[in-house]
């Protein structure tokens, strides 16, 4: 009954194969735990609110983060969802279901000169590998992309006439992100260097034995290059939000980094007018006569 709500999720929804990951390993897990690992049948139509509040605060009593848990319920809510649409389900037991309260903490990012250092770093321009590892992070960081869109950039996806990238991003959506001629010039070079070392590929970046990237090679690149910056956290997904703040500081349009960005809503980019409100507090608690404190 769960792999096809995972299909439904996967072939009806066009949901991403990371999202439906995210539902199977939530959804299994509350069957493993509500059958005592296959130890008792499972009917997740017979299941009541109170078996899964009884649930919830299992999890809770093991440790679960906040975050963790709330992704559990709307799993299940979810879940149900589907089996009243599709297999005559009468109510939604997970409805009621109260959702833990999360702080919003505001995203990570690296400052504007710590970037510019980072990708003014000298490397082997004839090495595949640190060419190839320095255009994910100055890709990354131009453009906004997300790491899984990154790693499933085609060679066909990249415009160098036109300046443009296609990418493939969440619920199967395809956008296109400009780029200039600093980027140009390095895409062109890596392009050269990888058909002489991988040989040709259908997808853009590939391993030296031309394989596919993984997501953990990505971050591992990314950790390594952003190893000298003071960011709290050295992930792919920071210099994503490096991009948006950095545009929004630089007075970008906020509905352009929306799209630039793949947001379907508006309210998830304003998140990053919230740090650049901060950067303008601490500057003006820092620079104006009448907010420094004074000695007593």
């Amino acid at each position: 009954m769960i792999d096809d709500f995972l299909t439904y999720l996967r072939c009806e929804l066009n949901y991403s194969p990371h999202t439906v990951d995210a539902y199977r390993r939530d959804l299994t897990g509350w069957r493993d735990d509500t059958t005592s690992g296959g130890r008792y049948a499972f009917d997740p139509a017979s299941v009541t609110l109170l078996d899964l509040r009884e649930w919830i605060f299992s999890l809770s009593k093991r440790g679960s983060s906040p975050r963790t848990v709330r992704r559990k319920v709307q799993a299940l809510r979810a879940f149900y969802r589907w089996m009243m649409r599709s297999r005559g389900l009468q109510a939604n037991p997970a409805a009621e279901l109260t959702l833990p309260k999360l702080e919003k903490p505001l995203p990570v990012f690296v400052r504007p000169e710590e970037t510019e250092s980072v990708l003014n770093e000298e490397v082997d321009m004839t090495d595949f590998e640190q060419v190839r590892d320095r255009l994910i992070v100055d890709m990354l960081y131009t453009t906004g992309m997300r790491c899984s869109e990154l790693t499933g950039l085609t060679d066909a996806g990249v415009d160098l006439a036109r300046g443009e990238l296609k990418v493939h991003g969440k619920r199967n959506k395809d956008r296109l992100i400009p780029f200039g001629k600093e980027l140009a010039d390095m895409i062109r070079h890596y392009q050269t260097l990888r058909n002489n070392t991988a040989g040709r590929s259908e997808l853009f970046f590939v391993r030296s034995d031309g394989r596919p990237l993984y997501r953990k090679l990505v971050y591992n690149v990314v950790h390594r290059a952003l190893q000298p910056t003071t960011a709290l956290r050295r992930s792919p997904h920071v210099l994503r939000h490096s991009f948006a703040t950095d545009m929004l500081n630089d007075g970008a349009d906020i509905n352009a980094v929306r799209r630039l960005l793949g947001h379907e809503s508006l309210s998830t980019t304003q998140i990053y007018t919230h740090i650049t409100y901060r950067e303008l507090q601490q500057n003006y608690q820092q620079a104006h006569p009448r907010a420094l404190k004074k000695g007593g």
